[in-house]
């Protein structure tokens, strides 16, 4: 069994794969994937290609004979997205709609990332992806309208729903509670949202689970986090205690906690579905949040 796999893996060569949104925590993690296929990964940031300009995206493509993207590149700021829904969506829609046009021009599959936040919160059993979409925010709505490109775009497609990402790249929550717990004495943290961290590393081991086992005709939606149920309260808590540090940490509701954004009370992703099609063992999530707070350490 490896990374999480039920089956042998299976090498399929000769496939030439774009991954869009490079430098971001998930492109990170799927760079280090690539180094164990016998397929030809791409990378490519907006310095290299900018997936708002369709000439670009479809002249990329051609050119390059891409038989599958991966789309890690998204507007994830939720609260700038309030005052810059335009952005927003020019990111996390219309681009989206530019590489799911370029995929079914080029007969290619298109693994694209989406968001809890596609749902509003107030249930209290765990996501299924067909339950009602019904986004609170800027975010939520400009990711949701990505999703609905590409269902009316109808190339062949791989939408994958994650929640609470986080990595040893760039800026997160579990590098800032590191941080703050090594810093502080006390610290306040919203107790009443719950939902599942999930580690890129796990999200990018399972997108390699299915282009690398040629699982690219399973299309539809599909939910992934990491196994397991917390609070933002219980994150933080773990997260201190596995780094040694011994800041109190308080739980506080949200409403103590201003934003501009009503972010989602519940959002648990029920993953069986993933699970079940593609064959797969999903990690627990504080087994990956040791494992990713070792790599930050070394």
């Amino acid at each position: 069994m490896r990374n999480g796999c039920l089956t042998l893996m299976m090498c399929y060569t000769d496939m030439n794969i774009l991954v869009t949104g490079a430098n971001g925590q998930l492109g990170h993690e799927m760079q280090r994937v690539a180094l164990q296929s016998n397929n030809n990964y791409i990378f490519t940031d907006v310095e290299e290609l900018d997936i708002t300009d369709y000439n670009a995206v479809i002249s990329f493509m051609s050119k390059e004979k891409i038989n599958v993207v991966v789309n890690c590149a998204a507007y994830t700021n939720v609260d700038k997205a309030e005052d810059d829904e335009v952005t927003a969506f020019l990111i996390n829609a219309k681009a989206v709609e530019n590489l799911a046009n370029a995929c079914k021009c080029n007969n290619a599959t298109l693994i694209h990332v989406s968001t809890d936040y596609v749902f509003n919160g107030d249930a209290n059993i765990p996501y299924k992806e067909d339950v009602n979409t019904n986004p609170t925010g800027a975010y939520g709505r400009t990711k949701l309208a990505g999703e609905e490109c590409i269902i009316n775009v109808d190339c062949n497609y791989i939408i994958l729903r994650t929640a609470w990402l986080y990595s040893k790249w760039g800026n997160n929550f579990v590098k800032t509670m590191m941080r703050l717990t090594a810093e502080k004495e006390s610290l306040n943290v919203i107790f009443d949202q719950v939902g599942t961290p999930t580690f890129a590393g796990d999200l990018a081991d399972a997108i390699s689970h299915i282009i690398e086992n040629n699982m690219l005709d399973k299309k539809g939606i599909y939910h992934f986090s990491n196994e397991g149920v917390c609070s933002w309260f219980d994150f933080a808590t773990v997260i201190a205690d596995f780094a040694g540090n011994k800041c109190y940490i308080k739980p506080i509701h949200s409403d103590e906690f201003p934003s501009k954004v009503k972010r989602p009370h519940f959002s648990v992703l029920d993953k069986s579905k993933f699970t079940t099609t593609f064959n797969y063992i999903i990690p627990y999530w504080m087994v990956s949040l040791r494992k990713c707070m070792l790599t930050i350490n070394n």
